[in-house]
């Protein structure tokens, strides 16, 4: 159970920090509640003009189409990248601060968690398949790459347009979020007893050093791969419905 630190002062959001410090858990309220809003609806609600040529909005990415499935086909994919942000290390931090006030920021009051028993009860019991998340996010981002590579092809032509460009970095960016996980770093080297005892675990610190580099950013891969797997499926929209042109080399589109 977490303790506040008031510095002397009680009540709520009691401190003696004189900076700015509400400023980030305002942006991180600001910033997952509209990426939460939009993506509900292009998920659920918005289920046409997600697809434009070869442009296939990621929330969509692999299109899984079938009779039975009554509702959005985006719902059968989306638990797993859903899953994998909602227990992922830095963003659990984020929101329990935003949030829950659990605490806003450091050395600041807030709410003081009674009745919190940790990671044994539901919800927060979700948060230890955050391991068996991150798997199905590595699966989905083998089908993100495939869908940028298919954007450079159309009806047996080989081009580039804008959207190519921009799938291309959206599954960079998903797939790099993915890969400087704090539990990609421990499974490749973070068992290890000894780094130089054989060749395998040779390979295995060498990995484990390059995701550590990787790690040292998850927070800025975190947020930019938010926002950029959002703003892909704007612009596919955009363009699907005549918005605004995509500029291609397919004359045909």
């Amino acid at each position: 159970m977490s303790h506040p630190v008031t510095l002397g002062k009680t009540g709520w959001f009691s401190t003696d920090r004189r900076d700015n410090w509400w400023i980030e858990p305002l942006l991180v309220v600001v910033g997952l509640s509209a990426f939460g809003v939009y993506s509900t609806l292009s998920a659920v609600f918005w289920q046409s003009h997600f697809e434009y040529g070869p442009y296939l909005s990621p929330f969509y990415e692999p299109l899984l189409l079938f009779n039975w499935w009554p509702f959005s086909p985006a719902l059968l994919i989306l638990w797993a990248p859903l899953g994998f942000r909602a227990t992922c290390y830095y963003y659990r931090g984020a929101y329990y601060k935003a949030f829950f006030m659990n605490p806003p920021a450091c050395a600041v009051t807030g709410q003081e968690g009674k009745g919190y028993t940790g990671e044994g009860k539901f919800p927060f019991v979700l948060m230890n398949f955050h391991r068996f998340f991150l798997i199905a996010a590595l699966f989905l981002n083998v089908f993100l790459w495939i869908g940028a590579i298919r954007s450079f092809w159309y009806e047996g032509s080989i081009g580039i347009g804008v959207g190519s460009v921009i799938m291309v970095i959206n599954a960079h960016l998903l797939m790099m979020y993915s890969l400087s996980c704090h539990s990609i770093r421990h499974f490749i080297g973070g068992r290890l007893d000894c780094f130089t005892c054989t060749a395998a675990s040779r390979t295995g610190h060498a990995g484990w050093k390059q995701t550590s580099k990787w790690n040292e950013h998850h927070k800025r891969f975190a947020w930019f791969s938010l926002v950029w797997v959002g703003l892909t499926d704007v612009y596919i929209r955009l363009v699907a419905h005549g918005i605004i042109p995509d500029l291609n080399t397919w004359s045909s589109l």
